[in-house]
């Protein structure tokens, strides 16, 4: 039996001003100089660049064709975007920003959990879903597209969860060594995995992402691990046999 991701507390399906049980969010958006443009304007491109990318893809995405769709003219669309790689990588930093942020609640488990839950919400509740599957592809072979994208939305996530990791080094409930960056490949990737090749993504596959961080992460593990590996070191267990003294010399 599957369980449903529940929404997150306080979501909704727009993004603005933080209240209560809100965090604002962590992706920087390109800043765009010049004139003072309508944002209204604005909004319709990225609304078509989002339709069409959900549809078509980003190898049949022309300029002209978001023009159309938007109802403005192409050199409208130039004047804020220089290709529709830009053009790309702003509405994905604008869609992925609101499914960063983890909020700090005291309980380590917690903030894992929705570390995982985010990504897991953004690719199956949202329209960040959509347009990262048809631009998957284009981010690991197109640097144009993919070098900002690390630079931003993955670069925010790290850093989100580093923040997490380290509270819960701060806390004790995690071990002084555990390792933010490898943290974040350990809860963000099976999301990927799954999103990529198949798989259900589902609370409990969420809360097993957590449980099996934790089986290496947490701090009561980690002193397990210490101690086995002194008591080894002095059986003799592990050592290299090529590094063991010859019979004759011990």
């Amino acid at each position: 039996m599957t369980h449903p991701i529940a929404p997150a507390a306080g979501a909704t399906g727009t993004t603005g001003a933080p209240g209560a049980g809100q965090v604002r969010e962590t992706v920087p958006t390109p800043s765009r100089k010049g004139r003072p443009r309508s944002d209204e304007v604005h909004r319709r491109i990225l609304d078509a660049t989002r339709d069409l990318l959900s549809e078509d893809g980003f190898s049949d995405l022309r300029l002209e064709h978001v023009a159309a769709r938007a109802g403005v003219g192409k050199a409208t669309i130039y004047r804020r975007w220089g290709s529709k790689e830009a053009l790309a990588q702003e509405l994905l930093a604008e869609l992925a920003g609101p499914h960063i942020a983890v909020a700090e609640t005291g309980d380590t488990r917690a903030e894992l959990l929705a570390a995982v839950l985010n990504p897991m919400r953004a690719v199956t509740d949202t329209p960040f879903g959509p347009v990262i599957r048809a631009l998957l592809s284009q981010i690991a072979v197109n640097p144009t597209l993919g070098d900002p994208f690390r630079a931003t939305v993955v670069q925010a996530r790290r850093d989100e969860i580093a923040r997490v990791v380290r509270r819960g080094i701060a806390r004790g409930d995690l071990r002084p060594d555990a390792d933010p960056e490898i943290a974040t490949e350990l809860l963000v990737g099976p999301v990927y995995f799954r999103l990529m090749f198949g798989g259900a993504l589902t609370a409990a596959f969420a809360n097993r992402i957590v449980d099996s961080v934790l089986l290496g992460y947490s701090a009561a593990q980690g002193a397990s691990v210490t101690s086995r590996s002194s008591r080894g070191k002095r059986n003799g267990v592990g050592t290299p046999r090529a590094a063991r003294p010859p019979k004759g010399n011990r």
